[in-house]
């Protein structure tokens, strides 16, 4: 029996279960095919095909197959090598809609170049991939492997298979809140000081309404994703916040009073060096992890 497994993506991988079909239809696969298909729809008088199952049955058929042919998840390729099973492994790619990025490609291409599992590139060549499964023996696989371990934590860290687009979107996220929040500060403060509010209490009062409204929107926008909890969150925002008006208020007495810059031009300048400060805190504090 052959267990072809697409894992939980919540994207369609059925240009794998049509090749596999293929391979039934042309005869090079003669045995029974049961299918762990997920959010894939596909349907086949061929193979027997399950949306997803049990813990416990998903075991059992991959203790009894004899190839796993699966999507390249880590965690299933994992799973299959402890059992000692021999597998081929098919990436999804962004381009077919298939996941958001290529990372399962590399994940794939070193499995596969370490000698655990067969990769499959071209699935017009799926066919003489089953054939060369039959004689194909896979690299024992050591629960303990650190250099694979290492290999994947590394890859995932480094994030190198993203686009630059899609490796600036947290600084572009980041600049974009930050920009608004510095204009709210600055107009705040303006209106403050003409209404003849000394110049340290518009500058209290304009980092008290920045700082709340910017918890709101970072709680709406960013924290929901975050596996942090409110009160965490806040009370490192609430210390840095602090932080940084004590620096705004240094900075104020530096340039309007030792400098004599006008009061708006030097709430604008402090505002760009706190977007650049604030921006390293998220980076090496908040989002640490």
């Amino acid at each position: 029996m052959i267990l072809v497994t697409l894992g939980t993506q919540d994207k369609d991988f059925s240009r794998l279960l049509k090749a596999v079909d293929k391979q039934i239809e042309a005869g090079v696969i003669k045995e029974k095919v049961i299918v762990q298909a997920g959010s894939t729809s596909y349907k086949s008088k061929n193979m027997k095909i399950f949306d997803l199952m049990s813990t416990d049955e998903f075991e059992s058929l991959l203790s009894k197959c004899s190839l796993v042919i699966t999507h390249g998840g880590v965690g299933t390729i994992l799973s299959a090598l402890k059992k000692d099973k021999k597998v081929i492994a098919a990436s999804r790619l962004a381009k077919y809609g298939e996941h958001h990025n290529d990372h399962q490609k590399q994940v794939v291409k070193e499995f596969a170049k370490r000698g655990y599992i067969l990769e499959l590139k071209d699935f017009n060549k799926l066919g003489k991939l089953i054939e060369k499964s039959k004689t194909f023996k896979p690299k024992k696989y050591k629960s303990n492997t650190v250099n694979m371990v290492n290999l994947l934590d590394n890859y995932i860290q480094e994030d190198n298979h993203t686009s630059w687009f899609n490796k600036l979107r947290g600084a572009r996220r980041y600049l974009f809140i930050g920009l608004l929040m510095s204009a709210l500060n600055i107009i705040s403060f303006n209106l403050l000081m003409k209404n003849n509010i000394s110049l340290y209490i518009s500058n209290l009062f304009a980092w008290f309404i920045t700082f709340v409204c910017a918890f709101i929107i970072n709680q709406i926008v960013v924290y929901k994703k975050l596996s942090l909890s409110k009160s965490s969150i806040f009370k490192k925002l609430l210390l840095f916040g602090v932080i940084s008006l004590i620096i705004d208020s240094g900075f104020m007495y530096l340039f309007s009073h030792l400098l004599v810059i006008d009061k708006i031009i030097s709430k604008v300048l402090i505002n760009f060096v706190l977007v650049i400060i604030n921006y390293l805190f998220y980076k090496s504090i908040v989002f640490k992890k």
